[in-house]
C-alpha cells in the first residue's frame, strides 16, 4: 500500500491538531482505549463535544495549554493509502520545528482560521512549503462554521494566499483550497451540506487520490555508500559489495556508473536486497550493489550514471534556516553533515536575511537569530558531491552541527 507523508502547519488555534484528531476518528483509526480516554477528558473539561485535539497532543505541557509543542508523528490508513503525518507547532518560536517536520514531506496542509484569515505565521508556513519544495498543499480553510459557513469569506482568504504564491520563486505547486470544520466534521471525510457553493473534493478523498512525487523526485540517480559488505564466509568470501539508498531515478544491472570522487568507471553486476536479488532498483531502495570491477570504493563515495555527476566543490552557497539561540555570524566554524559525508566549514559571508512574507531580503546582517532564514556562503575543509536543492532534495541540503555542543544549529539548501 503506498504510503502519503504529509506536514501540518498553522498558527496557534487554527485547529491542527482537533483536524488530525477528527480524521483519525472519522476513519476508525482511534484505539477503544484512545476514543473512552477523549471522551472522559471532554466530560471533565465540560464539553458537550469530543476534543479530538486530545488525540495527538502527547506532551504533558501540550495537554494543559491545548497547544502542539514538539512534532508529532501519526500514523493511520484507509483502504486505499497510509498516511504519516507530522502535526508540527504553530508558534513562532517554534518555526524550527515545523522546518523539521516539513523536510521529508511529499504533501502539506497548511491550516488558516476562517475568522483571522490569512496572519503573520501563515506567510511563514507558506514560504518554508515554498523553500522546501513541498509540491501538493492543501490550504484549509477551518473553522467556517464559525462564520456561518460564508463563501465570501473562504474566496478572500483563497485570493490571499493566490496572491502569496504569484510572488513566489516556486511555481511548480498545486493548491488546493477546501473550506471545512474540523470540530463538526464538514468537508472532513463526508461533504457538507453547509458549503453547497463548494464543489471540490473532502480532505481525506483528496489526499486518497493524490499522486505525491516522492521526497527525491530528480531524474539523475545519486547512490551514496553508506558502508562496504565483505561476509566473513566462505560461501561468499570473494563478495565485495555497497550498501546505500538511492536518491533520484533508478539503477539496473548493467548500467554504466561512475564512482565518485575517484572518477573510476564500471558496471553494476548485481543488486541485492536481503537474500534476494533483483535486475531493477527503483528510486528511494535500500539496496546492495556488486561492480564488474573490483575497484577501490569506500563509505562516503557516490556512484552515479556516466555523465550525470554532481558538482564536486569545497564552497557552497544555500539558504540556511538557522534553528539555535545563539545567532549565526560571518566567521564562524561549524561541522557541515551533508548525506554520509562530513567535514569542517567556515561562514564566510552571511548575505541576507530573507523575510518569509514575500516582500524582500535585509541585505548584509550582522547576523541570523533563532528561526530566521537567511542565504550564506560556506568554505569546506574537503570536497563535497552536491547538487542544488532544487534539482535533488536529498543531494542538495545538509545540516550545520555546533562543535563545542554536538547540537544541530541550522539546517542548509544548496542553490
Amino acid at each position: 500500500m503506498n504510503v502519503l507523508k504529509i506536514a501540518t502547519a498553522g498558527s496557534v488555534d487554527d485547529g491542527k491538531s482537533t483536524l488530525i484528531g477528527r480524521l483519525l476518528y472519522d476513519t476508525k483509526s482511534l484505539t477503544d482505549d484512545k476514543l473512552e480516554a477523549i471522551e472522559e477528558k471532554s466530560r471533565q473539561r465540560g464539553f458537550d463535544y469530543l476534543d479530538f485535539s486530545l488525540a495527538t497532543d502527547g506532551l504533558v505541557a501540550e495537554r494543559e495549554q491545548g497547544i502542539t509543542i514538539d512534532v508529532a508523528h501519526i500514523y493511520f490508513s484507509t483502504r486505499k493509502k497510509s498516511f504519516i503525518i507530522a502535526d508540527t507547532p504553530g508558534h513562532i518560536e517554534y518555526t524550527r520545528n515545523m522546518v523539521t517536520g516539513a523536510s521529508t514531506a511529499q504533501a502539506s496542509i497548511v491550516l488558516i482560521d476562517a475568522r483571522n484569515g490569512v496572519v503573520e505565521q501563515t506567510y511563514r508556513h507558506f514560504f518554508i512549503n515554498n523553500l522546501l519544495r513541498i509540491k501538493d498543499v492543501v490550504i484549509a480553510i477551518n473553522k467556517m462554521d464559525l462564520v456561518d459557513f460564508s463563501e465570501e469569506k473562504y474566496n478572500i482568504i483563497k485570493g490571499e494566499i493566490e496572491y502569496l504564491a504569484s510572488k513566489s520563486e516556486y511555481k511548480n505547486q498545486n493548491l488546493t483550497f477546501i473550506p471545512l470544520s474540523a470540530l463538526q466534521g464538514d468537508n472532513i471525510v463526508s461533504k457538507s451540506e453547509n458549503t453547497p457553493w463548494y464543489k471540490g473534493e473532502t480532505l481525506l478523498h483528496h489526499l486518497e487520490n493524490l499522486d505525491a512525487e516522492d521526497i527525491s523526485d530528480a531524474s539523475q540517480v545519486r547512490f551514496p555508500v553508506q558502508t562496504v559488505i565483505r561476509p566473513k564466509t566462505e560461501e561468499f568470501h570473494d563478495f565485495r559489495g555497497y550498501a546505500g539508498k538511492i536518491y533520484g531515478g533508478d539503477l539496473e544491472i548493467g548500467d554504466d556508473i561512475v564512482v565518485l570522487p575517484s572518477q573510476t568507471k564500471s558496471k553494476i553486476k548485481s543488486i541485492h536486497f536481503f537474500d534476494k536479488e533483483y535486475a531493477k532498483a527503483k528510486n528511494g531502495s535500500s539496496v546492495t550493489i556488486t561492480l564488474d570491477d573490483n575497484v577501490n570504493v569506500s563509505r562516503g563515495d557516490m556512484l552515479v550514471k556516466i555523465d550525470e555527476e554532481p558538482t564536486i566543490t569545497k564552497q557552497l552557497k544555500a539558504t540556511i534556516c538557522w534553528m539555535d539561540s545563539s545567532p549565526l555570524q560571518a566567521s564562524q566554524k561549524y561541522y557541515i553533515k551533508h548525506g554520509v559525508n562530513d567535514a569542517q566549514a567556515k561562514i564566510t559571508q552571511l548575505s541576507n536575511i530573507i523575510k518569509t512574507d514575500f516582500s524582500g531580503k535585509t541585505e548584509n546582517p550582522s547576523e541570523l537569530k533563532l528561526n530566521q532564514i537567511g542565504e550564506i556562503e560556506l568554505k569546506i575543509s574537503k570536497p563535497l558531491l552536491v547538487d542544488t536543492y532544487q534539482k535533488n532534495k536529498s543531494n542538495g541540503s545538509f545540516i550545520l552541527i555546533n562543535p563545542k555542543t554536538n547540537n544541530t544549529v541550522g539546517v542548509g539548501f544548496i542553490n
